[in-house]
C-alpha cells in the first residue's frame, strides 16, 4: 500500500468519525445558538478559514465568473441542506437526524430520472425506494398516530430533513451539469461564505441576534462544527475521492447514522427503541440497493460534499 493510499484511508476515517458526530455537535449548539445563526456563522466561519488556506497555499479563489453558480449552490446545499437540518434537530434527536438525511440517495434518483439524461429508474431501483422509505413511515407513523404537541413538532422535524434531502439532491444535480471544473476547495470556500452571509441574512430578519449567547458547551460545538466538521473532514473528502474508489468513499453514509445513533443515546440520553433500530436498518437497506443499482449501473460520481 503506497503512503497516498494510506492517507486516503486515514482521510476515510476521518470523514465517517468527524460527520457522524456533527449531529450530536448541532444539538449541543442549540442549547443557546439560535437556528439560522447556528448555521450562518458555522459556514461563514469555515469559508473564511478554508478561503485564507488556499490562498496560502498559493491559490486563487474563484472570480465573479462563478460567483453566481456557487451561490446557487451555497443556497441547495448549505441554506436549505443544512439549515433545515438544523432546524429540524429542534425536534428530531440527533441519532435520527442522521438516519432520514442518509435517504438523500433516494431524492437524487428521483430527481435524476425526470430530467433530461438523466438514469431511467429500474424496477431495482424503485424496490429499494420503497424499502428506504418504509423505514422513515415506521418511524414518523407512530408519533403521527399518538398526537400531541410533540408528535407534530418531531412530524414537521421530519419532513424538514426531507427538504434538506431534496435540497442537497438539486444541487447534486445542478453540480454534475452545470458547475464549472476546477479546484474543489477554492469553489467550496467561496460556495460556505455565499451561504453564510445568507443564513446571516435570515438570523437578521429573523431578530436571532437578541437571543444569541454561548455556553462553554455550545462554543466547544460551534468551533467543533466550523473547524472539523466543515473545514478538516471536507479537506478529507476530497483526498479521499482522489485516491479511492468512489463506491469505498461513498461507504461513509452507512457509518456516520451508527455512529450519531450511539452518540445521541451515550451523551444525550436520546432514546433507542427496537422500533428505531428497525427503521434505520429499513433505510440503510434500502439505501444498498439503491446504491448496488447505481454502482452496476455506471452511474456518476459522488457529488462534492460541504455539508456534514
Amino acid at each position: 500500500m503506497t503512503r497516498e493510499q494510506k492517507l486516503a484511508w486515514l482521510a476515510w476515517a476521518t470523514i465517517c468519525l468527524v460527520w457522524g458526530t456533527t449531529y450530536l455537535a448541532i444539538r449541543v449548539a442549540l442549547e443557546t445558538v439560535p437556528v439560522f445563526l447556528l448555521a450562518g456563522l458555522r459556514w461563514t466561519a469555515a469559508g473564511a478559514v478554508l478561503a485564507l488556506f488556499v490562498q496560502a497555499t498559493g491559490r486563487r479563489l474563484p472570480g465573479p465568473r462563478a460567483w453566481g453558480s456557487l451561490a446557487l449552490l451555497g443556497f441547495l446545499m448549505n441554506v436549505v441542506g443544512n439549515g433545515f437540518v438544523v432546524w429540524a434537530e429542534q425536534h428530531v434527536a440527533s441519532g435520527l437526524t442522521a438516519v432520514v438525511i442518509a435517504s438523500v440517495p433516494f431524492w437524487s434518483v428521483g430527481i435524476e430520472s425526470l430530467l433530461p439524461g438523466g438514469e431511467r429508474l429500474r424496477w431495482a431501483t424503485l424496490a429499494g425506494l420503497m424499502v428506504g422509505f418504509s423505514g422513515i413511515v415506521v418511524l414518523v407513523l407512530p408519533e403521527i398516530s399518538a398526537g400531541g404537541s410533540e408528535g407534530q413538532a418531531f412530524f414537521r422535524g421530519v419532513m424538514a430533513l426531507q427538504v434538506a434531502c431534496l435540497g442537497w439532491a438539486l444541487g447534486t444535480s445542478y453540480t454534475k451539469r452545470h458547475a464549472a471544473k476546477g479546484d474543489a476547495l477554492t469553489a467550496s470556500a467561496v460556495q460556505m461564505l455565499f451561504s453564510g452571509m445568507m443564513l446571516l441574512g435570515l438570523a437578521t430578519v429573523s431578530g436571532e441576534w437578541r437571543a444569541l449567547h454561548f455556553s462553554a458547551r455550545s462554543l466547544a460545538a460551534m468551533a467543533y462544527l466550523t473547524l472539523a466538521g466543515s473545514t478538516l473532514a471536507y479537506t478529507a473528502y476530497v483526498y479521499a475521492v482522489a485516491h479511492l474508489p468512489i463506491s469505498t468513499v461513498s461507504l461513509y453514509a452507512y457509518v456516520n447514522p451508527l455512529i450519531a445513533v450511539v452518540l445521541g443515546s451515550l451523551l444525550l440520553g436520546e432514546a433507542f427503541s427496537v422500533r428505531i433500530a428497525a427503521a434505520a436498518a429499513l433505510v440503510l437497506a434500502g439505501i444498498a440497493v439503491v446504491r448496488g443499482v447505481q454502482s452496476s449501473g455506471g452511474s456518476p460520481a459522488a457529488p462534492r460534499r460541504t455539508r456534514a
